[in-house]
């Protein structure tokens, strides 16, 4: 199984993501990563800011991950879901020090969409991914 990521030179240049991410694979499974907010063991959104609650949902989603067997550089596709997108890109900065800290530096495809709100009412944020995992 491998991933390739694909940053064409005539777009431009991306950051904190990859613009396609394309998988062969002889012996790999597709996984289909449900959203993860920041929810604790217990059921609750826990963290104050945007910034922690992106950790704690990045982090759930990666446990989720690793469940299956696979591990960050299995990500084909991450979405974001913030409910306040000004908020994600006035923090860009350190959600990228997140990601980094977490998953590394092989960024998958991905997508911030703004949400007037989650399911989990009281989450600022919440993600979910697609992963290849051989």
């Amino acid at each position: 199984m491998s991933l390739h990521r694909t940053n064409p030179a005539e777009l431009a240049p991306p950051r904190g993501f990859s613009h396609a991410v394309s998988v062969t694979a002889t012996d790999g499974r597709l996984v289909f990563l449900a959203g993860q907010t920041a929810l604790d063991s217990a059921g609750a959104v826990v963290g104050e800011t945007l910034v922690e609650q992106f950790e704690i949902a990045l982090g759930n989603l990666l446990a989720a991950l690793a469940a299956t067997g696979g591990t960050p550089d299995h990500l084909a596709r991450v979405t974001v879901y913030a409910t306040d997108v000004a908020d994600y890109r006035a923090h860009a900065a350190e959600l990228g020090r997140v990601w980094r800290r977490l998953a590394g530096r092989e960024y998958p495809a991905m997508a911030v969409i703004g949400a007037v709100r989650l399911w989990d009412e009281s989450a600022l944020v919440e993600l979910d991914g697609i992963a290849m995992v051989p």
